[in-house]
């Protein structure tokens, strides 16, 4: 009889989004680039509201004007 072998699970990655909201000129870049819609403003500042669905794609710190915003890999 053969052994079947199982596939690897795949685990979703978890992402860390920092702002830094003293750097940040509420220009809107980072909210209308994220493919997900993880950021939304939230007062004067964008804030990540949705985590959890940052897929890593970077496209918010790499348009950042200001460097006011870094996604980083979660060590979890």
């Amino acid at each position: 009889m053969a052994e079947v072998a199982e596939a690897p699970t795949k685990t979703k990655k978890k992402a860390v989004i920092k702002i830094k909201k003293e750097w940040c000129k509420s220009c809107d870049i980072c909210v209308e680039l994220c493919p997900k819609k993880v950021l939304e403003f939230r007062g004067r500042y964008p804030e990540a509201v949705r985590p959890e669905d940052c897929n890593l794609c970077l496209e918010c710190e790499l348009h950042c004007p200001d460097f006011a915003i870094t996604v980083e890999e979660s060590d979890e």
